[in-house]
């Protein structure tokens, strides 16, 4: 206010000067006009100095902002993972928006023992040999790109309601797919306000768990699970409710069984072996339910989940299911600056199908056939990360993560019991939107039998991600 104050002066001398002007002689006007001229003169150039000062206010304003969105973009996750609420809720305010995003991501690995040749550019704990020799000698390097990943979202006002639709796929092959740098779907999930429908994370999972490591599995204790659903989320201020009805995929084994001949049970010729006639039988959807509550500290979650594990025998059509049921305790804790503490605690029966690696969901009760049954295999998942921001350029993350099997009597010995895995890593970010570092992993697989193995290895990564909107 004071600013503009400063013209009422210059207003005043002018009507001063004017009368001045009608009762004064020539002379005296002259030189009261030169010097009501050098007055004007002065008050314009300190006009233009307040001129000045306000523009260079304004252009630090502009800076401090512009530093603040790229340090934040600097501490982004490099997986970029999104919560199930992010992608639900992930809008432009209104009208229509659209969004084409992404990364190209190369590895470079050495490892120092050996793992499944189609997992050789991630360290999933269960492909860890745990005979000497198994995928050959100790030593080898692996170059990947398969984690690139590239993206679409979009969002619209409609007379009903927001819109919005997210597809993303990456490169890295599973299933069938194993060891190929092949398209992959990720996601493919659609909503109409609250309600949603497709393929995104599995509501009992909470993906801002996952510590912002450059390996491509993660911790083996998490759970992990991208799955097809129907959703509703209840909003609730800072808080959420959602509950959802999942894909039913019973993961099973028949153990030391697998080669044993149907004719043992039946009394018939044996033309087949009991790996080869008992199936999984799902008829049921998953139930999940998951409370969310954030707040200025960062955030927690609990998840439960109650599912029908059904099997069947394909030659006497018998069929029969067990129960199975999980409970998950998560929590993200901001501590210093843009450092987090990453915390998780799952445990149930039955539920190996939504860890990230190692888990089996039915397994053979008796070490015998005759009158053997299928039993719900318990399972305990702990995961404990820290991200820590050396600065707007450097960040590091340690942690550890195990999975713990309480295998049935009827399982081989040959199978997964137990597994862990630890990281730490240092990450660099010389510019917006990339990332080069280097991560040290150590791994460790024990079976059934007792039988253990572990593997050490180093990992080298560049990402760069797709300019965005």
């Amino acid at each position: 206010m004071n600013r503009h104050l400063q013209i009422l002066p210059l207003a005043v001398s002018l009507a001063i000067g004017t009368l001045s002007v009608n009762a004064a002689t020539d002379g005296d006007t002259i030189r009261m006009l030169e010097q009501q001229l050098e007055q004007q003169r002065i008050m314009l150039e300190q006009q233009q100095q307040v001129l000045e000062t306000m523009q260079q206010e304004l252009q630090q304003l502009k800076t401090v902002q512009t530093e603040q969105v790229v340090k934040a973009q600097h501490h982004a996750q490099p997986r970029e993972l999104e919560s199930s609420a992010e992608i639900a809720s992930n809008t432009s305010g209104g009208g229509f928006g659209f969004d084409v995003y992404g990364f190209v991501m190369a590895d470079a690995v050495y490892d120092f023992k050996r793992v499944d040749p189609d997992w050789n550019d991630t360290l999933r704990v269960s492909t860890i040999p745990t005979q000497d020799g198994q995928y050959g000698q100790d030593g080898e390097f692996v170059f990947s790109v398969r984690q690139s990943r590239l993206g679409i979202k979009a969002d619209y006002d409609t007379p009903v309601g927001k819109v919005t639709a997210l597809l993303e796929g990456e490169l890295f092959g599973v299933g069938g797919d194993a060891g190929q740098t092949t398209p992959r779907l990720r996601h493919a999930w659609a909503t109409l306000n609250n309600f949603g429908m497709g393929q995104t994370w599995s509501n009992f999972m909470d993906a801002d768990v996952f510590p912002n490591t450059i390996d491509y599995w993660g911790p083996t204790g998490m759970v992990f699970y991208r799955n097809q659903q129907i959703r509703y989320t209840f909003p609730m201020d800072s808080s959420e409710f959602s509950i959802a009805l999942e894909n039913p995929d019973t993961a099973l084994t028949v153990g030391k069984f697998r080669d044993a001949c149907t004719s043992a049970v039946l009394d018939e010729s044996c033309d087949s072996a009991l790996e080869d006639v008992i199936r999984k039988h799902n008829d049921i959807p998953d139930l999940t339910l998951r409370y969310r509550s954030d707040n200025d500290w960062g955030h927690w979650q609990l998840a439960g989940i109650a599912r029908e594990l059904g099997y069947e025998r394909l030659d006497t059509g018998r069929k029969d299911s067990e129960f199975g049921w999980g409970v998950n305790a998560s929590t993200v804790i901001n501590t210093f600056g843009q450092d987090k503490l990453k915390l998780q605690l799952v445990y149930g029966e039955g539920i190996g199908n939504y860890m990230n690696d190692g888990g089996v969901d039915l397994a053979p009760a008796k070490n015998q056939l005759v009158g053997n049954s299928a039993e719900a295999v318990p399972i305990l998942g702990v995961v404990a990360y820290y991200d820590h921001y050396w600065n707007d350029q450097w960040s590091s993350s340690v942690g550890w993560s195990s999975i713990n099997l309480d295998t049935t009597k009827g399982q081989a010995g040959g199978e997964f019991e137990e597994g862990q895995i630890a990281q730490i890593n240092l990450l660099h970010y010389p510019t917006e939107g990339v990332m080069i570092g280097g991560e040290l992993l150590w791994g460790e697989r024990v079976d059934v039998s007792g039988d253990d193995g572990y593997d050490v290895r180093a990992q080298l990564s560049l990402k760069v991600n797709f300019p965005r909107n």
